[in-house]
């Protein structure tokens, strides 16, 4: 099976309730009608409900088969803006402030998350990454001990021209930008549980660099060998290495070249790069020249899932996040159970 395939499947043993912040757009709408069709969780659509509903019977749906919760109108407004007063009046929001905020979708939406009206929400098919990632920090907040909130990109390499096929993540391409050593070790551990959530399987962490095993000095090099340490020393049973360059850490016949004794042997996994540009420009090559599919920004380290979509994303873009959200809520790695793991 493939792995995608295997969320998707994973997901509608299980189906969630997923709040999806952008509603009334139509790539939003295709997803949730697909999401719902197929099982694989309980949708709930933000936004304004004449034009959601408008929407759905264009394209043939009884609208009173979905949820559509209107921030204008909702019922739920003044529950979720009197809690949101309470989690937010030490910032300065008083209770009109609150009520105010609360005709933001995506502030709607995580509070939905919040106050166990959904188990996760997405959005950024229009709004920003900023945007989106502050709603969640506003509303759900990070999970306990977590300092960081990262994210990761979910890379399938699943076409006939791939030469090594299967599910990669790869970190952090889209929200922090120069992690120090401490912060990379941080996401190098969020990764690694994220990657055995979602693909059912070990993770094995390759931390990457421009030199292996020593062959550059330079402070950038040691603070990929600082977080390395960082990382192994909070987990020993973690299976990382670094620093790496990427060939040796995805390559058997250049592991063993360049770094015999890594625990790796060019077969990582989890791909941990050591700033944003580099991240974010790995993972646009390996998807505009190397096929991937690239599903992401996935968002970590929250107290229940939210997730970040591309402001150019398609339907089946959405469709599968919508399947990770659902696996995520499933996760302790979203519900910030295992705080042992997860404290720093």
């Amino acid at each position: 099976m493939k792995p995608l395939d295997r969320i998707i499947e994973t997901a509608r043993q299980a189906p969630k309730r997923i709040v999806l912040a952008e509603g009334e757009d139509p790539r939003i709408i295709e997803a949730a009608i697909r999401a719902q069709r197929e099982g694989i969780a309980q949708i709930i659509l933000i936004g304004n409900r004449q034009i959601i509903e408008d929407r759905l019977a264009a394209a043939g749906v009884q609208t009173a088969t979905f949820r559509i919760e209107d921030p204008a109108i909702s019922p739920l407004g003044p529950r979720l803006a009197a809690a949101y007063h309470q989690l937010r009046k030490t910032k300065g929001v008083d209770e009109a402030a609150a009520t105010e905020a609360l005709r933001s979708p995506l502030i709607f939406a995580g509070m939905m998350v919040r106050e166990d009206e959904a188990d996760g929400t997405i959005g950024g098919a229009v709004a920003t990454t900023a945007e989106t990632v502050r709603a969640a920090l506003q509303t759900i907040g990070r999970a306990p001990g977590v300092s960081l909130v990262s994210s990761f990109f979910l890379m399938m390499l699943c076409e006939p021209h791939h030469v090594k096929k299967g599910a990669f993540v790869f970190a952090d391409c889209g929200l922090v930008v120069d992690p120090d050593a401490t912060g990379l070790a941080d996401i190098a551990r969020m990764s690694a549980r994220s990657y055995t959530a979602l693909a059912g399987a070990p993770a094995k962490v390759a931390m990457l660099s421009f030199s292996t095993a020593g062959s550059a000095a330079h402070e950038r090099v040691s603070k990929v060998v600082e977080a390395t340490r960082l990382a192994h020393a909070a987990e020993p049973s973690l299976v990382i290495d670094g620093e790496l360059q990427f060939d040796t850490a995805f390559v058997e016949a250049v592991s063993t070249a360049k770094a015999p004794n890594s625990a790796l042997h060019g077969e990582a996994n989890v791909f941990v790069f050591p700033n944003l540009d580099a991240a974010n420009i790995g993972y646009k090559i390996a998807q505009r020249i190397g096929g991937a599919t690239a599903i992401g920004p996935i968002l970590q380290g929250l107290a229940k899932p939210a997730n970040d979509l591309s402001r150019g994303c398609s339907a089946d873009d959405a469709f599968h996040m919508i399947a990770v959200t659902v696996v995520q809520a499933r996760s302790s790695v979203s519900k910030g159970i295992d705080v042992q793991l997860l404290s720093y």
